[in-house]
């Protein structure tokens, strides 16, 4: 049977048209952020430059795609149609009368579906690896910095020795599969899954400590969704089904975590280095307040500028490091759609069908620029400040 193909330009339409949903949210969105910007704080800022805004909305499309895939995407990423197999932009599938939209890939998936799936496993991987590091490194990078002596000699030795590794060899030992059959991943993440609990708690106890009436109401919240997500996370026991990684991500979750931490120790170290000798913290030494109150309610404030906006920078590294290991076939599923994943199964027939590998290429290297505009945004605001 031979395909039937629409136009290029009904391709745009079409592609165009499946993402009503984000581009409905994306007005609401950046129209609210526009009005009530000067009551957004540093997010309202950022619609002050034009690089702020491009940045914004870039991240919110990728973030809206990713929430909206199920009603974007015409096709399960998963289901292969044999006719349909190496198919060019634009054609119709027989039984449907649906469209490939960008074509269908080696194994005969579409390969739009696959690209706007792709950006679930992207935009939950990263940022949450990211935040998780940030969380370890806060929490080490405080006392190493106020406390100096013993205490920083031997966290930065220890950070030291992760950051000598090259950081792919790092990866690829810790996503290998020998490596995901023991129970190291889950150790590791049985670790570091414990500190925001405990940089919470730590939190609203310094802070709320004369206050009983609302300390225990936080404390006992974080401890109650910190186990819930400590317990699907790390044993799989959640009983709502709602908290879940697979064994793969996980391992990937861990390495990122892993190599991660260190720089933002090293970050965090030197901004407390500098912070704890401003005349603030002198009056709060003086008021009598604790080193820990000091640390997390005077210090790590005032040093949130350069933090965030490492955060953003870092997510983008970490989105174009599962790029590599999906291409390199490490770490998650041979049928994932992520969009390493996707290059690589693209690549290997670059001579003969490209169709497959751009729309996956053009969506990292996009959502990576956005991330790198809106970092640079945060910059010129945190210097600002």
């Amino acid at each position: 049977m031979q395909l039937e193909y629409i136009g290029a330009f009904d391709v745009v339409l079409g592609v165009l048209a499946r993402f009503w949903p984000v581009w409905i949210a994306l007005v609401l969105v950046m129209g609210a952020s526009f009005v009530y910007k000067k009551r957004l704080g540093l997010y309202g800022q950022l619609f002050d430059s034009s690089v702020g805004i491009v940045g914004v909305g870039i991240c919110l499309f990728w973030l809206f795609t990713a929430i909206f895939a199920s009603t974007i995407s015409p096709f399960n990423p998963l289901v292969q149609i044999p006719i349909m197999k190496d198919a060019l932009p634009g054609a119709v599938e027989p039984q449907s009368g649906l469209v490939y939209l960008f074509g269908g890939d080696k194994l005969a998936r579409d390969v739009f579906s696959r690209m706007v799936y792709g950006s679930q496993i992207v935009l939950i991987i990263a940022p949450a690896a990211t935040g998780f590091a940030l969380m370890v490194g806060i929490t080490l990078g405080l006392p190493a910095g106020y406390y100096g002596g013993r205490i920083d000699t031997v966290l930065s030795f220890l950070a030291n020795l992760v950051l000598a590794f090259p950081v792919i060899l790092l990866f690829y030992l810790l996503v290998t599969p020998g490596i995901m059959e023991t129970p190291i991943p889950y150790a590791m993440a049985g670790l570091f899954f414990l500190f925001p609990i405990i940089f919470f708690s730590v939190l609203f106890w310094t802070r709320y400590k004369k206050r009983p009436d609302r300390l225990y109401i936080l404390l006992g919240l974080t401890l109650i969704i910190g186990g819930w997500v400590y317990s699907g996370l790390v044993f799989d026991a959640d009983p709502f089904r709602i908290i879940h990684i697979d064994p793969n991500q996980l391992n990937i979750f861990v390495a990122v975590v892993f190599a991660s931490s260190p720089g933002v120790f090293r970050i965090v170290r030197g901004l407390v280095m500098d912070i704890k000798t401003r005349d603030y913290v002198a009056a709060a030494q003086t008021r009598g307040e604790s080193p820990w109150y000091i640390m997390l309610w005077e210090i790590l404030p005032n040093a949130r500028g350069p933090l965030i906006v490492d955060a953003c920078l870092r997510i983008g590294y970490t989105t174009i490091l599962l790029g590599t290991l999906g291409y390199f076939g490490l770490g998650l599923a041979p049928e994932s759609p992520d969009w390493g994943t996707a290059i690589k199964d693209a690549s290997r027939l670059l001579r003969s069908f490209i169709h497959p590998a751009l729309p996956p290429t053009i969506a990292l290297m996009s959502f990576v620029l956005g991330l790198n505009l809106l970092a640079d945004s945060l910059r010129e605001q945190s210097m600002k400040d």
